[in-house]
C-alpha cells in the first residue's frame, strides 16, 4: 500500500488530489478532551503524510485545559518527556477550506501511540471504541445535532469588552425569534455555510433565527454513524467561525455569552437501530425499550453533567425558565425537560437530550449519552413518571449548577470510568480540576468594587 493506513485511506488521498493538484497548504486539525480545536499548518506537501505513517503531535495536547495550558496532574506532559504520538487521518475528513486566500486543504486527524495503538486520551478514539462496543451488542445508534451560536459586531463593544450581538441595536425586546428577516439579512453568509458544508460532505438541515438577538441554530441531519455525527460538529463549528471572520463578524458558542440573553445549547436526538435496521423503539415493546433508555439516561445524569457543560460559564446557561433544564426529568412532546420525546411517527421515535452547552465536547456527550441508553435498555430500567406542563415547577432530581458541585459527583462516578475509559475518565477530571482552581485564584472586579 505504499505505506498508506488502508487502501481507503489512499484511495480518499489520491483522489482529493486528483481534484485539487494545485494544493499550496494543510491544516491538521486535532480535538482535545474540551473539545478545542488545535493543530498546526504545513505547506501542502505534507498531506500525504497523514494519510501514511501519520504526523507528529505531542501526546499531551490531550492533557491541555480549555485556556491550552499544561495541566501536569495528566501525567501527559513533561513527566513522560513529552512524549510524541502519531496522528492519523480521519477518513471522510479532507476538503478543502473555503475561506482561506491560499489553497488549502484541512484533515482531522486522530491520536495513536508511538506503538501504534490508539490513544485512549483522545476523546475521538473513545468514541470510536465506544460505537464499536455497542455495535458489538447488535445495537446501531442513529443521532441528530443541533447547534445554537451567536453573530456578534467585533467593531460594537456591548458588555465589558464582549462585541455585540447582530441586532441588539433593536433592544432587549426585539428577540425576533423564528424571524425570516434575520435570516435575509445575513443571506450571503448563510449561503457560504451551506456550500463549505456541501464541499465538506456535512448534512446540514435548518437554520433557524433563535431566542435572541444575532442568535442562530443550525440542525445537521440525522446520521446511522456517532462518530461521523460528533465530527459534524466539530466541522461545523469552524465552518460558522471562518465563514463568520469572511464576512466580518465573530462568531461564539460560548454556552452564556450574555446574562440578558438565552444561552448557545447543544441538543441531541438519538434512537436505536437492531441488526436488521428497525428502530427498536418502535412499537409497544418499543416503548419499553424507549423508557428504558430514558431511564439509563436520568440515572446517570447528575454524575456525567460536567461532560454535557464543561466549562464554568456553561453552568450560568442552567437556570429556570430559560429552556435549559435543571432537574433530571423526562416528558412527552415539552422543551422544558432535560429529555424531551419529540413528536414524531412511530419508526422515528427518539429521545432528545437537551442539556448540553454548544461548547461541549461532542465525542464526550456522544459517549455517556449511548453509555447511559445502553446501560438503561440491558438493565430494563423504569424511569419515574413523565411531567407534565412546566418542568421547572415539578419536583424531580436536581442537577448541580457549580461547576464544583458537578465534578465532586464526577469524581465519585464508576459510570464516567466505564462511559469515557479509565484514561480519559482521569484526565478529564484532572483538567477541570485545575479548572476550578483557575477560577477561584481570580479576584473579580465586581467583589473589588464592594471595597474600593
Amino acid at each position: 500500500m505504499d505505506g498508506f493506513i488502508s487502501p481507503e485511506h489512499r484511495a480518499e488521498y489520491e483522489s482529493f488530489i486528483a481534484e485539487h493538484p494545485d494544493i499550496e497548504a494543510v491544516e491538521f486539525l486535532m480535538v482535545d478532551p474540551n473539545g478545542v480545536m488545535r493543530g498546526k499548518w504545513a505547506p501542502g506537501d505534507a498531506l500525504k503524510k497523514a494519510f501514511q505513517e501519520g504526523v507528529n503531535f505531542p501526546m499531551s495536547l490531550h492533557g491541555l485545559d480549555v485556556w491550552g495550558r499544561e495541566v501536569e496532574e495528566t501525567g501527559l506532559h513533561i513527566e513522560t518527556g513529552d512524549k510524541d504520538g502519531y496522528c492519523r487521518a480521519t477518513r471522510g475528513s479532507l476538503s478543502i477550506v473555503p475561506w482561506a486566500k491560499r489553497k488549502t486543504a484541512q484533515v482531522l486527524l486522530q491520536t495513536f501511540s508511538p506503538e501504534g495503538e490508539p490513544f485512549m486520551a483522545d476523546p475521538r478514539q473513545v468514541l470510536k471504541h465506544k460505537v464499536a462496543e455497542i455495535n458489538a451488542k447488535g445495537l446501531f445508534p442513529v443521532v441528530a445535532f443541533e447547534l445554537e451560536f451567536y453573530l456578534l459586531d467585533p467593531d460594537t463593544d456591548w458588555d465589558d469588552g464582549m462585541p455585540a450581538p447582530v441586532g441588539a441595536a433593536g433592544g432587549p425586546d426585539r428577540l425576533r425569534m423564528y424571524g425570516l428577516d434575520d435570516l435575509a439579512e445575513h443571506a450571503e453568509l448563510f449561503d457560504m455555510i451551506r456550500d463549505a458544508a456541501s464541499a465538506q460532505d456535512l448534512p446540514i438541515d435548518t437554520i433557524i433565527k433563535e431566542a435572541a438577538p444575532g442568535q442562530f441554530e443550525v440542525n445537521l441531519k440525522h446520521r446511522s454513524n456517532p462518530l461521523r455525527a460528533a465530527d459534524d460538529v466539530i466541522m461545523l463549528r469552524r465552518i460558522v467561525i471562518g465563514c463568520a471572520r469572511a464576512h466580518g463578524l465573530t462568531a461564539t458558542f460560548m454556552a452564556k455569552p450574555f446574562l440578558e440573553y438565552a444561552g448557545n445549547g447543544m441538543h441531541v436526538h438519538a434512537s436505536m437501530l437492531d441488526a436488521e435496521g428497525n428502530n427498536i423503539f418502535s412499537g409497544d415493546d418499543g416503548r419499553c425499550k424507549l423508557e428504558a433508555a430514558v431511564a439509563g439516561l436520568l440515572k446517570t445524569m447528575p454524575e456525567s453533567l460536567l461532560l454535557f457543560i464543561n466549562t464554568w460559564n456553561g453552568f450560568r446557561r442552567i437556570t429556570p425558565g430559560s429552556y435549559a433544564p435543571t432537574r433530571a426529568v423526562w416528558a412527552e412532546n415539552n422543551r422544558s425537560v432535560a429529555l424531551r420525546i419529540p413528536v414524531s411517527t412511530e419508526e422515528n421515535r427518539r429521545v432528545e437530550h437537551r442539556i448540553a452547552g454548544a461548547d461541549a465536547n461532542p465525542y464526550l456527550v456522544m459517549s455517556a449519552l449511548l453509555q447511559g441508553m445502553v446501560e438503561g435498555i440491558e438493565g430494563n430500567l423504569k424511569p419515574p413518571p413523565p411531567v407534565e406542563g412546566n418542568a421547572y415547577d415539578e419536583d424531580g432530581l436536581y442537577l448541580p449548577d457549580d461547576m464544583d458541585d458537578a465534578l465532586q459527583l464526577t469524581a465519585r462516578s464508576k459510570f464516567i470510568d466505564r462511559a469515557l475509559g479509565p484514561l480519559l475518565a482521569k484526565v478529564y477530571r484532572d483538567l477541570k480540576r485545575a479548572e476550578i482552581l483557575a477560577f477561584w485564584g481570580e479576584i473579580t472586579p465586581l467583589e473589588r468594587t464592594t471595597y474600593l
